[in-house]
């Protein structure tokens, strides 16, 4: 009993300013278990399981502890619980030019009029993506392929791959620092790699292969262009003879070319000393 007095002592003066996740001044009351929590993360976090933020019907003053209808403002003592308060998500916090995108079904940090909802994507897009990105059906109701985490309702930013495939920015920045290169998903190339494949272009021309592979050829499959052809084969790398990348897979074993055989100067007799006269 003393510890759950103890829980809600915590959540009380955490929700006089808020709590990590939000900036606001009342409790929600969890529609599955009736406890009062600052924000449904701060919920998930010590109980069992979710709150679906869409159920909440009450929420609890900070100043005055009254209970009431989830709003704005408290009823009791006119306390502003939010800045912002979008009566759907029911969230509360401080003004970050929220709105509520209604294909999205959440709100989204704006201000609004910078964003676009692609229809295809199902997302929300910075306005100079508009016919100027990939579009992929539901990109963002699949998880982050580095994390396995939802990428739809997180409140880490999303980054957009030239494939059109998202990642966490978090966990995309983690995966530059381990010099990976390529989108999880489709191996396509995470970003403009004109200067690499350049580099890669003279660290091969100043790294001749030994005698017996200089005429080696391989097939291969180039993961940004989707061509196949067939290069001459390097340890370094493979280019594509397609777009010029080096984002490629080695599609079989090493086609060697047969030499010619060099023509052979016929062997000399030796010869028998001439008889004397």
């Amino acid at each position: 009993m003393f510890a759950d007095r103890q829980k809600y002592h915590r959540r009380r003066m955490a929700s006089l300013v808020g709590c990590e996740h939000y900036v606001r001044r009342c409790l929600l009351k969890a529609p599955c278990c009736g406890k009062a929590y600052v924000c449904r993360l701060c919920h998930d976090a010590e109980e069992d399981h979710q709150m679906d933020r869409f159920l909440v019907k009450e929420v609890q003053c900070s100043v005055c502890t009254t209970v009431q209808q989830a709003q704005q403002t408290c009823v009791e003592c006119n306390v502003t619980f939010g800045e912002y308060y979008c009566d759907i998500c029911h969230l509360f916090d401080k003004d970050k030019k929220q709105y509520h995108c209604q294909p999205c079904g959440i709100c989204r940090i704006g201000p609004r009029e910078k964003y676009f909802h692609c229809e295809k994507c199902n997302l929300c897009l910075a306005g100079d993506l508009r016919g100027n990105h990939k579009c992929v059906e539901n990109v963002s109701r699949q998880n982050c392929p580095v994390c396995m985490e939802d990428i739809h309702t997180s409140r880490i930013g999303a980054q957009i791959l030239p494939c059109g495939h998202l990642l966490h920015k978090t966990c995309f920045d983690d995966m530059v620092q381990t010099g990976a290169y390529r989108c999880p998903l489709c191996m396509h190339s995470a970003w403009n790699m004109e200067h690499n494949w350049e580099q890669m272009d003279k660290e091969i021309s100043q790294s001749p292969m030994p005698t017996e592979y200089q005429d080696a050829t391989v097939k291969i499959i180039c993961n940004d262009c989707q061509t196949h052809c067939m290069v001459p084969f390097h340890v370094l790398g493979m280019k594509c003879s397609g777009c010029g990348s080096y984002n490629t897979a080695q599609n079989g074993g090493l086609i060697r070319q047969s030499r010619e055989p060099q023509p052979q100067e016929p062997e000399q007799q030796p010869q028998s000393p001439l008889p004397e006269p």
